[in-house]
């Protein structure tokens, strides 16, 4: 279908002084205006609807424009709409904190809030750096996985290790130790590899994506191989950091991933799906005793660190109406019947010869097609999402890596639209 001249009109002003993320300029096509959405799906300027399968970038949690969320904002917006969050506070800031510690795992004490998943990573590494500063002990050295994926801020992008994603900054990081995640088979060798690290560096902190490595290909592994690293660093007294940007509010099948883990971790950073999909808001929780080494009487040990927007009133109020949502028994259900629905997919088209993988964790799917090499730059990633998009289906693969990550209202009829278009990829000349 043609698009309108409307659409074309606003999609080439957009081209001269827009510069989208990750995104090369040059080569993309030119962007869909979107100007609505609606429960599964947006818009576009010309009316056509598109299914978003991806959540909007993983975000958007109970559907596009919920109207029970909307009125939350609308009330909270003419009353008060931000204000410093140093030496002042509000009750929507500090009914989230109160719900958020209520429902995390662990004994997390306090929440810091900032504005993006990756400032929520800036924010956990730089306490865990400055906890042993506090104390005068020298630790200073990170340990993270390979391929994982942190955010892109300089902080965030050191603790991801070097990739291709970051490879223009690399003379620019501050070295980190790597170990392999611990997947089914492999655990220990990455135990060894942490336990050799442990002992011959002075390690501050070990940052982890619990149980699926997001944007580093949607990568897969148990709990068991995570429990027994958390475990190697509590031993030697090295704090954990689990990045839950993405694996937060269900998307794993649980609350959180961490609640799968019987090892907990002394940070949790927290994003994304925080507000439902519809304000930017990032939090990190904390353990007591991190919080406590931040106490004295001088300003110097406490954190020197804040954002402009960290806390405003309405992104936590947004929060507050995306948490009641999530904590509703119908929502339990939605994302039970998604997971079932992902695995009996997966069940029936693992081992397809033009896939290297097929598997799910809770609401999230993964397809990793047959190429050459597994990597983000592959360009079947182009030809995949064309397919999709053509046919109204926001999937926005990961190279050779497909996902489906949908918000919970979606219904079986359309689980089994998106699955009918992947089985075309497989089954015809694609």
């Amino acid at each position: 279908m043609a698009i309108s001249a409307s659409a074309h009109l606003l999609s080439q002003k957009d081209r001269e002084c827009v510069w989208h993320p990750f995104t090369q300029m040059k080569t993309a096509r030119l962007p869909i205006p979107i100007v609505k959405g609606k429960g599964l799906y947006l818009y576009d300027i010309d009316g056509k609807p598109y299914l978003d399968g991806i959540s909007s970038w993983w975000v958007n949690l109970h559907g596009h424009a919920h109207p029970y969320i909307v009125e939350k904002i609308k009330s909270q917006a003419g009353q008060l709409e931000h204000v410093i969050f140093a030496d002042f506070t509000h009750a929507p800031a500090v009914d989230l904190a109160s719900g958020l510690l209520s429902i995390l795992p662990g004994n997390m004490s306090k929440i810091f809030y900032s504005d993006n998943g990756s400032t929520a990573v800036e924010v956990a590494l730089k306490i865990a750096l400055q906890f042993w500063h506090n104390q005068n002990i020298d630790r200073t050295k990170i340990i993270c996985f390979k391929n994982s994926y942190h955010g892109d801020t300089f902080g965030a992008m050191s603790a991801s290790g070097k990739n291709e994603l970051n490879r223009p900054f690399w003379s620019h990081f501050f070295a980190v130790e790597t170990i392999d995640p611990p997947i089914k088979g492999d655990e220990s060798q990455s135990i060894y590899q942490l336990q050799t690290i442990l002992r011959k560096e002075k390690v501050a902190c070990f940052i982890f994506e619990p149980l699926v490595l997001g944007s580093g290909g949607m990568i897969i592994y148990p709990a068991d191989g995570l429990n027994k690293l958390i475990q190697c660093c509590r031993q030697h007294d090295v704090l954990t950091i689990a990045d839950e940007v993405m694996t937060g509010f269900g998307r794993t099948g649980t609350l959180f991933a961490c609640d799968q883990l019987k090892q907990t971790p002394d940070m949790i950073c927290l994003s994304k799906g925080l507000t439902g999909g519809f304000l930017p808001l990032a939090a990190t929780a904390c353990t007591e005793r991190i919080f406590n080494a931040f106490l004295g009487n001088h300003l110097s040990s406490a954190f020197l660190h804040g954002h402009s927007y960290a806390a405003n009133p309405i992104a936590c109020v947004s929060a507050l109406a995306s948490l009641d949502l999530l904590l509703k028994e119908s929502c339990f259900l939605q994302r039970k019947m998604i997971a079932s629905s992902h695995k009996a997919f997966c069940k029936k088209w693992n081992g397809h010869p033009k896939l290297k993988r097929c598997e799910a964790l809770g609401t999230i799917l993964a397809l990793e097609y047959q190429t050459k090499k597994t990597t983000y730059f592959q360009s079947i990633r182009d030809s995949l999402y064309k397919f999709f998009i053509d046919r109204g289906i926001i999937l926005r693969p990961l190279g050779n890596v497909l996902y489906v990550l949908p918000p919970y209202c979606i219904n079986r009829d359309e689980l089994d639209f998106i699955y009918d278009h992947i089985i075309l990829t497989l089954e015809g000349d694609l």
